[in-house]
């Protein structure tokens, strides 16, 4: 679809050739990685050890490659069963220390999502299968894909003998699916350390919001997820003995969730768009330039009608306004048929994706004081509890930074085209914690189409994408030391 329109810098052509030549030898090494079962998020002890052999297996890469390599031990996992399990490293790489070059640290995992051919794969998620230039497995495009492609990209350079044009260092951890267990600390611990010298932090871990036009992602929402409960007593009632004598419980949450969001996605809580960051003009023209068919995307989401009529209107409820989703109610009767109980407890779950320039604990006061106004006016004698399980702030970068330019030059490169400027409407915690530790600037220089069904059932990978984000991160390298 997107070719290069100008000729390519000498050293860049030899390395872009170098790459097509091995391609096969890149997707037999991303079928390798594959067939590691590295699942972080089910506790159990097999798949530790596979954690743990996908850990050693990109460690060992790192060292052939000629990479100084650390496999840092995080300890062990405490559960809330009672029983511990440990914890995969944290690898720690560099390749390259001169002090006239820029330093680019690249972020990936390599843990993945449960995956089972019962679940409604079409191929073994283990086993890398290659379907009219489709690369399905558990991992391909969440994160295994895009952590090879930025080692492939190194290799090229190194395999030709070529000076790499910025010193390179690695943060490869095992645990994202999971929470990125104890990495913040280790991120504390090594910031006047390994991250001392580090100008500029890369993530591939996101999809373009298209299937064949290339993104930069320069924002995330966060996110804080409360629930609600309310108690009558621990046991439940029969509707027949008891019901039209007490407040129940069920009737009052669902009074409270239903005063949270209107039918048109509108949060209902007092001040919470108070904070929300302005609308520029700059920032309408971005979401007009991007490429995505409103049709095509609603179809592929099996989606009878959106809230919004327009492309920008749907963009910018997605990753720049807040949304309020609410999960679910734990202690209803869910199962089928008909039994007439009215649950003594139950307990309601709700989200709110925060965005810039929202702040985590005025939202936490926010809601509170909303459900406890509403609560109230019900005059119920049940006990209401509001707590907030998680908080996690959003994460914007400048877009006119050192390496947003040189992202934009490197895919301008490889695909001929600019690439389209998007946020993501979820969470990606590690941006922040980059931005708020390491105190750099990030960029998410994502790999995969948005078809990808990342953590879903036959996740893939396409191979252009691969191929054509290997050469990218290669041009990305040239045009850092360009710039720097």
């Amino acid at each position: 679809m997107f070719s290069s329109s100008s000729p390519l810098p000498a050293p860049l052509e030899k390395v872009f050739q170098y790459i097509d030549l091995h391609q096969d030898e890149f997707v037999q090494m991303l079928k390798e990685w594959v067939a590691i079962e590295s699942d972080s998020v089910q506790p159990v002890p097999h798949f530790r050890q596979e954690l743990f052999r996908m850990m050693a297996v990109a460690a060992d890469m790192l060292q052939r490659l000629g990479a100084h390599v650390a496999s840092v031990d995080m300890g062990s996992q405490q559960l809330p069963d009672g029983q511990s399990l440990p914890i995969p490293p944290v690898i720690l790489a560099e390749l390259g220390n001169d002090p006239t070059k820029a330093t680019v640290c690249f972020y990936g995992h390599l843990d993945v999502q449960p995956a089972d051919r019962a679940d409604g794969w079409l191929t073994d998620p283990y086993m890398l299968t290659e379907v009219d230039g489709k690369l399905y497995g558990r991992g391909a495009t969440d994160n295994k894909g895009p952590v090879l492609a930025w080692i492939h990209a190194v290799s090229a350079f190194r395999a030709l003998e070529r000076d790499l044009p910025v010193n390179i260092k690695f943060i490869i951890e095992g645990m994202e699916e999971a929470g990125s267990v104890a990495l913040e600390e280790l991120m504390e611990k090594e910031k006047d350390r390994f991250f001392s010298g580090v100008d500029y932090i890369v993530i591939s871990d996101n999809l373009w919001i298209s299937q064949r036009k290339p993104a930069i992602t320069y924002g995330t929402r966060g996110n804080s997820y409360f629930t609600v409960e309310v108690k009558c007593r621990d046991q439940d009632f029969h509707s027949g003995t008891f019901g039209g004598i007490l407040h129940e419980p069920m009737a009052d949450l669902v009074a409270l969730l239903g005063s949270l969001v209107d039918s048109s996605g509108h949060i209902l809580v007092p001040g919470i768009y108070d904070e929300v960051a302005p609308l520029t003009e700059e920032e309408i023209n971005t979401y007009k330039a991007i490429d995505l068919d409103l049709e095509e995307y609603r179809n592929s989401s099996q989606v009878a009608k959106f809230l919004f009529n327009t492309k920008e209107e749907i963009l910018m409820h997605l990753w720049r306004y807040p949304s309020l989703s609410i999960h679910g109610i734990e202690g209803a009767f869910d199962e089928p048929g008909a039994k007439t109980v009215i649950p003594g407890r139950v307990i309601g779950k709700f989200s709110i994706r925060l965005v810039p320039h929202m702040n985590v604990s005025v939202v936490e006061k926010q809601v509170t004081q909303h459900l406890e106004d509403v609560f109230s006016k019900r005059n119920s004698s049940n006990e209401m509890v509001v707590s907030m399980a998680l908080g996690l702030h959003p994460w914007i970068a400048n877009i006119n930074n050192t390496q947003y330019i040189a992202a934009k030059r490197a895919i301008r490169t490889v695909f001929g085209t600019d690439p389209d400027m998007i946020r993501d409407g979820s969470t990606i915690p590690i941006a922040k914690m980059f931005q708020e530790i390491v105190h750099k600037s990030v960029v998410m220089i994502p790999l995969g189409a948005v078809d990808d069904g990342e953590h879903s059932q036959n996740e893939k990978i396409n191979r252009w994408n691969y191929i054509e984000g290997t050469k990218v991160f290669a041009a990305f390298f040239f045009e850092m030391a360009q710039l720097h």
